[in-house]
């Protein structure tokens, strides 16, 4: 087959979506529909990508700004044989066109593919479905040779009854696409330009019209509102899950898993109920990941257990390492091999050494922390002045009482302990006890203050 050109047709505002933003543009799996659709059409490397866009002015070409694809307005909306139109300028006749819809998210490549397999005619991706209705009808003749697609609206009660139905996704010759979509005419009950028009006319000038189905149904859903896109998360998510589980990942629950990006899983690794992974996430083996804990962006290393209800953000964590239960570490963070951080623990921008500890009630940022350190109940490390961040620096072995605040920049020494309770503003010097603490005192006379009777 020649060069293979993809238009993407994103123009649709989605009133049913009752919302501001433009309906390609709503989030399935972590990223919006349209995505979806480019990245499955990057795949099959195409010679160019073309997105149709209407509603919500520049929002769609901005959201799809990393990826190599050009852009044209519909304006005003006629159709979808008026939106192939648009792109048609940017394609060149020696070439196939495919037409995908940016509110179709979850075609598989592997549909696609079996398209290309099917000849140089026109090619329909279509399905039988129990109930066709809204969908236009693929009429046949009595040799099952397609004829023509007729949309619901302008069908007979015969050709209602029909089951297989057009999908809108198709692959053409770009320059028979040119020449179809030029005698589209808008004699229909909308007033449109309807690309399905063109069957008939690729079936007038003898053009093989061929038809391929998708392995699975739910391939060419679209979305029109909250509720279809709703159902096609739990399908995605469903998916996701299954192959999970044929790779060997231990899931407590698959129907409580939410993937929203990619995730890599070593060998036995253990996964709780309500878990949320985003971006790229990658776990080694033997981890554990406890309920109900979101995971962003990050890896963590071989037999890591991280208890519930803890949030990891683009950190890395090493091997062996304990989190947990409702620990935080926001981006920048990293634990090297062995570290523990705890319960009600905070770290941000902090590399927490081999073997280091930080088990309770603590925030640690803008931090570098050495080997073998124990970081007390309640330490915080005050790194921010209300204009500039500022960094701690705490040395291997040395030992952090509780409720010590250490007041940035500021560096404790090789296996120097803080005296709990202490206010650190200074350089500690190594292997010495430094604290901070006002004169404790008692006061006999003092008597507790008693409510006044009014």
């Amino acid at each position: 087959m020649s060069a293979l050109n993809v238009v993407i047709l994103a123009a649709g505002k989605g009133t049913r979506m009752y919302s501001s933003v433009p309906k390609v543009l709503h989030k399935l799996a972590g990223k919006s529909m349209v995505q979806h659709v480019v990245d499955c059409a990057m795949a099959l490397a195409p010679q160019q990508v073309c997105v149709v866009y209407g509603h919500g002015g520049e929002a769609v070409p901005n959201a799809l700004v990393n990826y190599p694809a050009q852009f044209v307005i519909q304006e005003p909306q006629l159709g979808t044989g008026h939106a192939v139109q648009q792109a048609m300028p940017l394609l060149s006749d020696d070439s196939h066109t495919l037409v995908l819809y940016g509110d179709v998210p979850l075609t598989q490549l592997s549909t696609l593919q079996a398209m290309f397999g099917l000849g140089d005619g026109l090619v329909l991706l279509t399905v039988n479905l129990t109930h066709p209705t809204g969908y236009g009808r693929i009429v046949r003749n009595a040799n099952n040779e397609v004829q023509c697609i007729v949309e619901e609206k302008d069908a007979t009660p015969a050709q209602r009854a029909i089951c297989e139905v057009n999908t809108g996704i198709l692959l053409a010759p770009t320059a028979l696409l040119r020449s179809w979509l030029n005698n589209l005419r808008c004699e229909n009950a909308q007033g449109e330009y309807y690309l399905t028009d063109i069957v008939a006319m690729a079936v007038a000038q003898n053009v093989p019209v061929r038809t391929c189905q998708p392995a699975h149904e739910w391939e060419i859903h679209g979305v029109n509102n909250k509720s279809q896109l709703a159902v096609l998360e739990r399908i995605w998510q469903q998916n996701y899950a299954q192959a999970l589980l044929a790779k060997g990942t231990t899931l407590a629950d698959p129907a409580r898993i939410d993937v929203r990006g990619t995730l890599t899983c070593g060998k036995d690794v253990f996964i709780d109920v309500g878990c949320i992974f985003s971006g790229d996430v990658v776990l080694g083996d033997n981890v554990q990941i406890g309920a109900y804990s979101i995971i962003n962006q990050a890896s963590i290393a071989a037999n890591t257990q991280v208890a519930p209800y803890s949030h990891i953000d683009q950190s890395i964590v090493g091997e062996n390492c304990r989190i947990g239960p409702y620990a935080r570490l926001r981006p920048g963070t990293e634990l090297h091999a062995d570290a523990h951080v705890g319960n009600f623990v905070e770290l941000k921008n902090t590399e927490l050494g081999q073997g280091s500890k930080a088990n309770h009630l603590s925030y640690l940022g803008d931090s570098t922390i050495g080997q073998r350190v124990n970081i007390g109940a309640g330490t915080i490390t005050c790194n921010y002045d209300g204009a500039n961040k500022f960094r701690t620096v705490i040395e291997d072995d040395a030992f952090i009482g509780s409720d010590t605040q250490l007041v940035a920049p500021v560096t404790v020494g090789k296996g120097a302990t803080i005296g709990a309770g202490s206010t650190i503003t200074r350089n500690t010097p190594e292997a010495q006890l430094t604290l901070s603490r006002s004169k404790q005192i008692s006061i006999p006379t003092w008597q507790r203050p008693v409510k006044i009777k009014k």
